[in-house]
């Protein structure tokens, strides 16, 4: 069953106390307040912004792939899904979305899951799991590769077939269509803009993000 809830924002780029441009290839981190909203933004359209959540109050308490979904009874986020932690502690709610739809299921490109995926030549590759553990490791030296957890892929499409597999397909998102969510507690918000040079799903051609971020 598919999320498909479009919704736009009223707040102004110019009004944000926190404008930044990411690269495809590198990552993020920042710790978001209750009420701090952030805004990412598909810059070129299909890009994927993976993406991690921490309960900063308790590191080891990273959000649940499996909890969300069961919470809202979907797959798929959009505008209302309220992203929960192993605790079920609620971290961040998705308060608009010009894309519609986002992947819960399809992971993080890895240097093993690239040669599996693709071929043997890409294990040197640049990949989000590697920098997602480079964001974490210069954020806190508390945490390690047990810390790594299931990730949200902002604006990819990953559908589930009939039978229970997934597909990458071609991507919903298009230049400037963003998602904006707010925290509920204390989050760490962990962002690898993918650097996947493999999939057709951005035309081979990884783009920036924009991350922009309001009080409330």
């Amino acid at each position: 069953m598919a999320v498909l809830n479009y919704v736009k924002s009223d707040r102004k780029v110019e009004e944000a106390f926190y404008n930044k441009t990411i690269l495809a290839g590198d990552g993020w981190t920042y710790m978001l307040d209750p009420g701090q909203v952030l805004r990412i933004v598909d810059l070129g359209g299909n890009q994927a912004a993976d993406t991690l959540f921490y309960n900063a109050d308790n590191l080891a308490d990273h959000y649940s792939a499996v909890n969300t979904i069961q919470q809202q009874g979907n797959v798929y986020l959009s505008t209302g899904s309220v992203l929960l932690s192993e605790s079920r502690t609620e971290l961040v709610k998705i308060i608009a979305d010009t894309c519609g739809r986002h992947d819960t299921l399809g992971g993080a490109c890895s240097a093993q899951s690239n040669t599996v995926r693709y071929s043997h030549d890409t294990l040197p590759m640049h990949n989000c799991r590697d920098t997602f553990m480079l964001q974490l490791s210069k954020y806190d030296s508390r945490f390690s590769k047990r810390d790594l957890a299931p990730n949200v892929n902002f604006f990819m499409n990953v559908p589930v077939t009939p039978d229970g597999g997934l597909t990458f397909a071609d991507g919903v998102s298009s230049p400037g269509l963003y998602v904006e969510m707010q925290a509920i507690n204390r989050t760490i918000v962990v962002i690898s803009n993918c650097p996947q040079l493999n999939n057709p799903c951005n035309a081979y051609n990884p783009t920036p993000i924009q991350l922009l971020i309001w009080n409330n």
